[in-house]
C-alpha cells in the first residue's frame, strides 16, 4: 500500500469547528469563530500561537464556509510585488481574503503596503503568527485587527488527535497499530499537532508489517534519524533555546555562549532570542539586578537595527552579562502568587479609604475617608493597610537571598515591622 503523497497532517487537517482539536474558547458553541461563521461577517484579524495549533486550519475553514475567495501568501517568500498581485486580484472579487502566514516576518514596507487594501476593504486580512504580534506587527496594521490567541494542545485533544488518525485515516486505518506507548510522540511533537501526525506516520510506515507495537523506543530511534539538523520550527528550536535559557539561569557563561552560537549559525531571528533574554532579566534575575532589564531591553533594541551578522556581539555581550548576574524569581514567584490569590477570592471590593472620591456622593458614601497620604508622614511612609479585608496579612512577595533583595528585606522590615516577616502564609 502506497501512501497518499499528502502527508498525514494534511489528510487529518479538519473541516468542520467540530473536528478541531482545541481552542473551545475560539471555537466552541457561542464563540467567536462560531459567530463569525454565523453573521457571516468577517473582520480582519491576526491567530497568535505556537506552531500546529490550528491557525492555517482555521483560516481555510473560515474561508471556505463564508464561500470567499481565499489567497494564501507566506511571508518567508513573498515580497511587496506578491502582496500588490493579489490585491489586484481581490479588486475583481469583493470579499477576497488574504492570508499571510508567519506574517511577522514582513517587513515594515510590506506591513505598508497591506494597509489601504485593509482599510478601504479590497481585502480582509489573515494572518498567522508564533510571535507577539504587539512587537513585530506595525501598529497602523493591528489597530485595523482583531487579534485571537490559539493555546497548546492539551494532553487529551493530542492524544484524541492520534487515535482518531489511526481510526480514520484512508491509509492507517487499515494498519494493525497497537499504541502502546506515547510518551515520545508527545514530547517530540512538542504540541505541534502538524509534527504530531507526521512523525505517527512516519514511525508506522517504517516497519511495514502488522501488527506494528507504537512504543518510546521506535519513536525514538525514527525522529533521530530525522531531526540531527538545527530546525527553526521545530523540536531543536525549542530545546535548543530551553538550554539557552537554563545555562544563563544556571550562571553559565560559556553553555549560554555555545548554545546561542549554535542558534546564530542555524539562522534563528536574533529578535526571538533577544525577547527571551529580555524575559530571562525578569523573570530569573529580578530585582537583584534590575539593570539586567536594562540591559536585555537594549540588546532587543540594538538588533531590531543593526540585524545581523554585527548583532551576533550584542547578543554574546548580553548573554554572557546575564549568566553572571545574581539570580532571583522573587518577583516572577510575587505575581503569580497574587494572581493565584485573585482567581480564588474574586473580584473583592476595594477598602473604602482606598477608594477615588470625585464627586459628592461618593465622598459622602465614605469613599476615601480616612485615606493617609503618605508624603504627610514623616519618612512618607504611613502604615496603613492596603489588602482588601479577605486578603490581610497575606504575603505575595518574598525577596530573594542577593544582596540588593537583603536590602529590600531590611527595608520594608524597618518599616512594617512585623508585616514583613514573610512566615508562611
Amino acid at each position: 500500500m502506497n501512501p497518499s503523497n499528502r502527508p498525514l497532517a494534511e489528510r487529518m487537517r479538519p473541516k468542520e469547528l467540530a473536528d478541531f482539536a482545541g481552542q473551545g474558547h475560539l471555537v466552541g458553541d457561542g464563540m467567536v469563530i462560531s459567530r463569525i461563521l454565523e453573521s457571516g461577517y468577517c473582520p480582519s484579524l491576526i491567530f497568535w500561537g505556537p506552531p500546529g495549533v490550528g491557525k492555517t486550519t482555521l483560516a481555510r475553514m473560515l474561508a471556505k464556509k463564508l464561500g470567499r475567495l481565499f489567497l494564501e501568501l507566506s511571508a518567508v517568500n513573498a515580497g511587496v510585488k506578491d502582496v500588490r498581485t493579489a490585491i489586484s486580484t481581490a479588486q475583481k472579487r469583493d470579499g477576497t481574503i488574504l492570508f499571510i502566514d508567519e506574517i511577522h516576518r514582513f517587513s515594515k514596507s510590506q506591513q505598508d503596503s497591506l494597509l489601504g487594501a485593509v482599510e478601504n476593504g479590497t481585502i480582509t486580512l489573515m494572518g498567522a503568527t508564533t510571535e507577539n504580534p504587539s512587537f513585530e506587527v506595525i501598529s497602523a496594521l493591528l489597530s485595523r485587527c482583531q487579534v485571537y490567541i490559539l493555546e497548546e494542545l492539551e494532553m487529551q485533544d493530542l492524544l484524541a488527535v492520534i487515535d482518531k488518525a489511526l481510526k480514520t485515516d484512508i491509509f492507517l486505518s487499515q494498519r494493525k497499530v497497537e499504541l502502546k506507548e506515547t510518551d515520545a510522540l508527545l514530547r517530540l511533537s512538542g504540541g505541534d499537532v502538524r509534527r504530531l501526525l507526521n512523525l505517527l506516520e512516519l514511525v508506522i510506515l517504517s516497519h511495514p508489517t502488522d501488527p506494528m507495537v507504537l512504543t518510546n523506543v521506535a519513536v525514538e530511534q525514527v525522529a533521530q534519524n530525522r531531526m540531527s539538523r538545527y530546525d527553526k520550527s521545530g523540536e531543536q528550536h525549542y530545546d535548543i533555546i530551553s538550554a539557552f535559557i537554563k545555562s544563563m539561569r544556571g550562571s553559565d557563561p560559556n553553555g549560554a555562549l555555545y548554545w546561542l552560537a549554535r542558534m546564530i549559525n542555524g539562522g534563528e531571528d536574533p529578535k526571538f532570542i533577544a525577547r527571551r533574554m529580555l524575559i530571562l532579566a525578569s523573570e530569573d534575575i529580578g530585582n537583584a539586578n534590575p539593570t539586567a532589564m536594562v540591559m536585555a531591553n537594549a540588546c532587543f533594541e540594538a538588533v531590531s537595527k543593526i540585524g545581523m551578522p554585527e548583532g551576533r556581539i550584542i547578543l554574546g555581550q548580553t548573554a554572557i552579562y546575564l549568566a553572571a548576574s545574581a539570580k532571583s524569581n522573587a518577583s516572577y514567584a510575587a505575581i503569580d502568587k497574587a494572581l493565584a490569590a485573585v482567581r480564588k477570592t474574586g473580584d473583592l471590593p476595594v477598602p473604602l479609604h482606598l477608594r477615588n472620591a470625585p464627586t459628592k456622593l461618593m465622598k459622602e458614601l465614605n469613599y476615601g475617608k480616612d485615606y493617609q497620604y503618605s508624603h504627610s508622614f514623616d519618612g512618607s511612609f504611613s502604615a496603613q493597610e492596603y489588602l482588601p479585608n479577605e486578603l490581610i496579612g497575606k504575603s505575595f512577595y518574598r525577596p530573594g537571598k542577593n544582596v540588593r533583595e537583603e536590602k529590600i528585606r531590611a527595608d520594608l522590615r524597618s518599616l512594617w515591622g512585623s508585616k514583613y516577616l514573610w512566615e508562611e502564609s
